[in-house]
């Protein structure tokens, strides 16, 4: 029981942080990846831009494994992972996620606010 409920939190929590919901990003991601970008900032100021992509990338890949681990405490308890092809799934998924959104940023589909270019 107790892992039923540990990976019912997991998922939950990965679901904020996932690209799976589509209004998780204005509250979590950005957010995250923003403070990312920021504190990486600090070391060299034209890495902010770099590293807000990195955060928002490392924010989704998280949400992701969350989910993946927490549903697999929920429903497959008792039988063996394979944590390589789960960190791959993850990790292959975001990424291509990841991309989508830094394309769609750079070819202006999507406007960013000029206060996080010339910060």
């Amino acid at each position: 029981m107790l892992r039923k409920l540990r990976g019912g939190l997991l998922v939950g929590i990965g679901y904020m942080l996932s690209p799976l919901s589509w209004w998780n990003d204005l509250f979590f991601n950005l957010p995250i990846s923003l403070l990312f970008g920021y504190l990486v900032g600090w070391i060299d100021a034209d890495w902010f831009l770099p590293g807000t992509i990195v955060g928002y990338w490392l924010s989704n890949v998280v949400g992701i494994l969350m989910m993946q681990f927490g549903a697999m405490d929920m429903f497959l308890a008792g039988e063996q992972r394979n944590l390589r092809r789960d960190l791959l799934i993850g990790l292959g998924g975001s990424t291509v996620y990841t991309l989508v959104v830094a394309g769609l940023v750079y070819f202006h589909f999507v406007e960013v606010p000029a206060f996080l270019i010339n910060h």
